[in-house]
């Protein structure tokens, strides 16, 4: 067996079974996704708002990928998912803004609504805090997770990349001693 394949085999994965925190998790995770919607639905009239909000469903996910596993969360929430929500976060955010320009006023300027259509202000910037900026901070905050722990794996031990044949530092070290070389030798690296 190569070094490779032993270093591979030997390998922890970082997901361990726990009763305690998927139990916890599954008492928790739908009150922090109430809340979060709460926050949410409610951002423009009360304390908190939609980045809070936002960010409270984004780390309920979080917490499920913690007590069920980082990859099957990644696989039930695809990379599509996630840039859908975070493209449609933008794409709604930037067509309130651009409509009350095409109104006559300024960029989010939510007067023009009320003044144009007789709708209230306060619905411009409900759909800017509902449809744009929580969609935006918790598909963000949930695909920097992904992102972070992508770095985990059993190819990248040690964050170097490998997908590209690229040698690993401890491989680098390792074609460097040669057949004749002590193995006392101590890394930085531990």
């Amino acid at each position: 067996m190569s070094d490779a394949n032993s270093r591979t085999d030997s390998y922890d994965d970082t997901y361990t079974e726990s009763q305690v925190i998927m139990t916890t998790v599954k008492i928790i995770a739908p009150f922090t996704l109430t809340y979060g919607l709460f926050l949410v639905f409610h951002g423009a009239n009360t304390p908190g708002g939609s980045f809070q909000g936002g960010t409270i469903v984004g780390v309920t996910v979080l917490m499920l990928a913690f007590a069920f596993g980082i990859e099957p969360t990644r696989r039930w929430l695809r990379d599509g998912v996630l840039v859908g929500l975070a493209t449609g976060g933008v794409a709604i955010f930037t067509a309130v803004g651009l409509g009350m320009i095409a109104l006559g006023g300024n960029f989010l300027e939510y007067d023009r609504l009320y003044y144009e259509l007789g709708i209230k202000q306060k619905w411009g910037l409900e759909a800017i805090e509902i449809g744009g900026i929580s969609l935006i901070v918790s598909s963000v905050i949930i695909t920097l997770f992904f992102a972070m722990a992508a770095g985990f794996t059993p190819d990248r031990q040690n964050g170097a990349r490998t997908e590209t044949g690229a040698e690993t530092p401890a491989e680098r070290r390792d074609r460097g001693r040669g057949a004749g070389s002590s193995d006392t030798e101590v890394s930085d690296d531990d």
